[in-house]
């Protein structure tokens, strides 16, 4: 069963007219996407923002120690500092930045993208408990409630490749 909701779109000659919350949704899904893929970039490669030089996977570092080894006075900071540096745990985290991030941008895989990026964001969250300004509300919550308004908005539909036919006829592609 399909989840999305269909909209009109207004037919005008060669080009159809999208309503104006197609282009919102779209801004977002972009800019979300342009978060997941400039977090890996940064970590990556050491661009001076988030992770210094000396610190960049490319480099030796790890991508997740920082974040998780300061988990461990939290409710969960056993579980998540226990996870800080291992292998497995960079590369998996990597990967989802990476792969949330151009499935984002490019707007193919938005279910999927959103899916994981909800996922990513609220172990994040879980790693932060308890919340210091508020009882359980903060922004990785509120980026996953835009990420599922994405995918059911089919928001890789404007500006983005899910009007390509195979992403259309693809369920998971969209």
């Amino acid at each position: 069963m399909d989840a999305t909701v269909s909209r009109p779109v207004r037919e005008t000659g060669a080009a159809q007219a999208r309503p104006p919350v197609d282009y919102v949704w779209a801004v977002a899904r972009i800019s979300i996407g342009w978060v997941f893929l400039w977090a890996f970039l940064d970590k990556t490669f050491g661009w001076g923002f988030a992770t210094p030089a000396d610190r960049a996977w490319i480099s030796g570092g790890s991508p997740t120690t920082g974040f998780l080894k300061g988990t461990g006075e939290n409710a969960l900071g056993g579980l998540f500092s226990g996870l800080a540096g291992q292998a497995w745990v960079d590369w998996l985290f990597m990967a989802g930045l990476l792969g949330v991030g151009l499935a984002l941008v490019l707007g193919v895989g938005t279910r999927i993208a959103a899916g994981a990026g909800t996922a990513m964001l609220v172990l994040m969250w879980a790693a932060e408990l308890p919340l210091a300004n508020n009882p359980f509300m903060d922004d990785h919550i509120i980026y996953s409630i835009v990420l599922v308004g994405l995918a059911l908005a089919e928001a890789g539909r404007t500006w983005g490749l899910g009007n390509l036919p195979i992403v259309r006829r693809t369920a998971w592609l969209k």
